[in-house]
């Protein structure tokens, strides 16, 4: 078992995250904000040029890694751009892409679009999407109401993929807080020397990485569970959606303590950041609800994780 992303997927992060940010970087997200119905004339194009619509992460491994990057890249920038969904789309129904969605009061940051989209639940219930109403993104991210009709109960394999990418989007948006908040703590001065010099600062700022790598290690996990078609391939991205947000939390709630006041104002980039990770953290269900999901579905069996027994031939040393 090789859970690490290819030397070629990680290549193509790197290349797709410097596309970004000659693109515009921090400016992306809030020309989405200032002029929403751009959204897919602006962003699409540029995902596009780096191959994004090419990829097929349902039908190849590699693929499916460089997708995995490339959402990680688009959450470093904040990109105000449903990439993940769109990436996860189902290949036996006409549509752009695919939305994970709660049985109850569905909805998605996908307004201003005028794309087509397939609903799923977390049972498998596929449904044709009727995007609600556009509301201001300064409130709303995106985010709207969506009208749901049934098409089948077939999409029972499309929902881990539909959670995990979205992961490794916000993953890609904690690398970027701990970023910002690094350099940060190197350059403002308190009591004449460094805020990162101050032991406080660096047992914060080492909870929030660890709670990062966390993340990192887990999406690795989940995403190489998918490629090997594992039945509890569903288990392990609700185990790591779980991880993800409460992860963000911490990482969030440091990176806003460190930065002070200025953190919360827009001429900050982790205010964006900060603010355009709600959706994310919230839908298809937030951390209460998605960790109730997971419970009823383990039972009292637990994940089967690395040394389960469907790995028992790949680690001969372990005992028995």
């Amino acid at each position: 078992m090789n859970i690490e992303l290819s030397a070629d997927a990680l290549e193509f992060g790197r290349q797709a995250s410097l596309a970004l940010a000659a693109a515009g970087g921090d400016e992306l997200v809030q020309l989405g904000e200032r002029e929403p119905a751009r959204r897919e004339s602006v962003f699409a194009p540029v995902l596009a040029r780096l191959g994004a619509w090419d990829l097929d992460p349902r039908g190849d491994a590699d693929e499916l890694e460089a997708a995995a990057a490339l959402c990680r890249s688009a959450g470093y920038w904040a990109l105000p751009y449903p990439l993940a969904e769109r990436l996860a789309r189902p290949t036996d129904l006409a549509v752009d892409g695919l939305l994970v969605v709660a049985e109850t009061n569905p909805a998605a940051p996908v307004a201003d679009l005028a794309l087509r989209w397939a609903a799923v639940t977390i049972t498998g219930r596929r449904s044709a999407v009727e995007v609600g109403p556009a509301h201001a993104p300064r409130t709303s991210a995106f985010v709207t109401s969506l009208a749901l009709r049934h098409l089948d109960d077939d999409g029972a394999a499309d929902v881990a993929l539909g959670l995990v990418l979205p992961c490794w989007t916000l993953l890609g948006m904690l690398d970027r807080a701990l970023d910002l908040t690094r350099a940060h703590v190197l350059l403002r001065e308190q009591f004449g020397k460094p805020l990162a010099q101050l032991q406080g600062v660096q047992f914060q700022f080492t909870d929030a990485e660890v709670e990062r790598s966390g993340v990192d290690m887990l999406a690795k996990y989940a995403l190489w569970s998918i490629q090997a078609g594992r039945p509890e391939a569903l288990d392990d991205a609700l185990a790591l959606r779980s991880a993800a947000i409460e992860a963000a939390e911490i990482v969030f709630r440091v990176a806003h303590q460190l930065h002070g006041a200025i953190g919360f104002c827009d001429e900050s980039p982790l205010s964006w950041l900060s603010r355009y990770s709600l959706p994310l953290r919230r839908l298809p269900l937030g951390l209460s609800a998605t960790s109730e999901v997971l419970t009823d579905r383990l039972g009292r069996t637990g994940l089967t994780g690395l040394f389960g027994a469907g790995h028992a031939d790949e680690y001969p040393g372990v005992a028995r």
